[in-house]
């Protein structure tokens, strides 16, 4: 799997989600809406260059389990706690934030797969 290649186009993304929201939406949301927003982007953010480590981590040592599902916990991570933050402060859909921790947790668990490998090795 390319994770480089995945967090690069998350990067992507998040800059450009990051731009829109200073931009685009700040004068149509609240601004505890767009803090909510900024905060998705924020560990969007973070992920996405996660997502690079960790695709970097495999080309120099292959792909072990560990650090596939790593890159896999980060990918889901962004996509329910970054997307539910999005989809949330843009429409007010209150019950999305249910999805959110789940992301969250997500982001833990790829984090503490990560450390588990790095203390493997």
């Amino acid at each position: 799997m390319n994770f480089v290649g995945i967090g690069a186009v998350a990067a992507l993304f998040g800059v450009g989600l990051g731009a829109f929201g200073a931009h685009g939406l700040r004068p149509r949301l609240t601004p505890e809406a767009l803090a909510v927003y900024q905060t998705g982007v924020q560990y969007h953010l973070y992920h996405a260059l996660g997502l690079v480590g960790v695709g970097l981590w495999m080309l120099k040592t292959g792909a072990p389990r560990e650090l596939m599902a790593a890159g896999w916990l980060f990918v889901a991570g962004i996509v329910l706690f970054s997307g539910s933050l999005y989809v949330l402060a843009a429409t007010g859909w209150k019950r999305l934030g249910a999805v959110t921790p789940f992301g969250g947790l997500c982001f833990m668990a790829g984090w503490a797969v990560l450390a588990l490998a790095a203390f493997q090795r």
